[in-house]
Parts: structure tokens; sequence; C-alpha cells
């Protein structure tokens, strides 16, 4: 039977922390953690023992992933912040160092599919768009992680240890020929991150990025209304559903955690088989 997107976002409580995946100790800030998969991650971290910084531009929904990690035994606060804004993330940052220390692992989640038109997407063609259509896509999906890594490196750096994990597309890995900018902009996302990665990983800093197929969030929800839509994306994966929110917190947390700590470059593939990696 074919799932209907957006039906139960919110998935089950997260499995309880084990010694591999502890995180005991460490701060954790996930960009966009507002709901989805970013919601997922900061739930996932903090039921490891992280204490948690729940980034979003919107600040009630910061707050109220906040309160429910805080509601159940653990720490979080809520930081409301546009990561598009470089200014605005250094002072972030700021606040968390003189809160709760410095941020050991980010989680540059925040990003967004580009422009809605009509109320559907995709946009119009590629040749019939300029800078004014291309910004939204470029600033949170590459500005905000250069800005947000940017901002946390320096205490990273200075500690000896870090973890940079960058959520990405499928788009930017395999292309979508409606999506070009936004595939742009995620694709140079993981091409800054390999090459941070031979920079930093001297200083006990790993850098990764999570790539992701068709995740039941929201925003897909809202694109995935009409069944048949839903029927053909689903032909193009091997597991045949959409992922949840919970498919990519898994792996984020495996590698914010020390059983981590000698992979670094490298691009995994959350796609329920929707494109292939040697």
């Amino acid at each position: 039977m074919t799932p209907t997107p957006g039906a139960d976002v919110q998935t089950a409580s997260p499995p309880a922390s084990t010694g591999l995946l502890d995180l005991t100790g460490r701060t954790v800030l996930v960009t966009g953690a507002g709901q989805g998969v970013g919601r997922e991650v900061a739930l996932y971290c903090a039921a490891h023992g992280a204490t948690v910084v729940v980034n979003d531009y919107h600040a009630d929904r910061a707050a109220s992933v906040a309160a429910e990690i805080t509601d159940g035994g653990g720490a979080a606060l809520p930081e409301t912040c546009d990561v598009t804004v470089f200014d605005d993330v250094l002072a972030m940052v700021a606040r968390v160092e003189d809160a709760v220390g410095g941020v050991d692992v980010l989680v540059n989640n925040a990003g967004n599919a580009g422009p809605v038109v009509d109320g559907t997407v995709p946009a119009p063609p590629f040749w019939e768009t300029g800078p004014q259509e291309w910004d939204p896509w470029l600033g949170t999906n590459f500005f905000g992680v250069l800005h947000a890594t940017r901002a946390a490196l320096p205490g990273m750096v200075a500690r000896g240890w870090g973890r940079v994990i960058t959520t990405i597309s499928d788009a930017g890995r395999v292309g979508e020929p409606n999506l070009a900018v936004y595939g742009g902009a995620k694709a140079g996302a993981a091409g800054f991150s390999r090459g941070l990665a031979k920079a930093v990983g001297r200083h006990g800093i790993t850098v990764n990025c999570v790539s992701l197929g068709s995740i039941d969030t929201p925003g897909v929800a809202a694109l995935n209304a009409d069944p048949e839509v839903v029927r053909k994306s689903l032909g193009r994966y091997v597991i045949r559903r959409i992922g949840r929110p919970d498919d990519v917190a898994g792996m984020v947390l495996f590698l914010a955690s020390g059983s981590a700590s000698w992979i670094t470059g490298q691009t995994y593939p959350v796609n329920g088989g929707y494109s292939f990696a040697v």
C-alpha cells in the first residue's frame, strides 16, 4: 500500500542511548530544527545525552522542539536565526558559547526546495529565471552552510574536536531537471565539505554529508498531495516508501558520535535506493 505523505511526520520516540552513540557532554547545534528532519535529529541527539541547540527561522518552532526535549528530561535551548545572514549566525554561536559552551557538533540541516509558483513546484525552467529566483535556493542551501560552519569552526579548532554534518539532496548527486539551481547549491555544499574535511582533519574535526531522497516532512507533503504524483515518485525507489525523518536521524547520530571518528569527507545517501553510490 502506498503511504500518504504528511499523514504522520512526527515519528515514534528515538531509541534509548547506547554507549556506542553516546553524546554526553557534547553540544549539538541543529539548524532548521523546528520540524521534519531537523526536529528528529534534535530529538535523537538529546536522547543520547547531548545538549541540543534548536535553531529555526521561526521562533515558535524552535521553542516548541526545545520544550519537547526538556519536558522529556533532556537539555535544549531554542535559538532563532536566519542562517542566510552571516552576522546573525555569528551572534547566535556567540550566545551559545556563553550559555552552554562551544558547539561541538554542527548539523547543517536548514534548507529549502526553492520557490513555489502558483502553489506548485517546479518553478519555471532555468532559462526563464534570474538571480531573483536563484537567491532563495543558494542562500539557505549553500551560503547558510558556509555561515554556520564558519561560525562554529574556531571553537572546534581550539578544542581539537568537532563534527560538521550537512544534509544535502540527491538532486545534488544525480541531478533533477527542474531543480538545477537547488541541486547545484546542494552539490556545492558537498564539494565545500570535502575540501573542508582535508583542511580540518588535523584538528580532530570530521566533515561529512548525508544525501536525502524524498522525506515525509510538511514541505514534501504539500508537494505530494496528488496520489498519482506519489505513485510515480515511489516507482523510482527500490524501497517503495517515502523516507521518514528518523531514517535520516540515525545516520546523523552515527556521524556525530565517536563511532565515526575515522570517517571524513564522505557523502552517505539515505534515499531508499533512489540512487546508488560506489
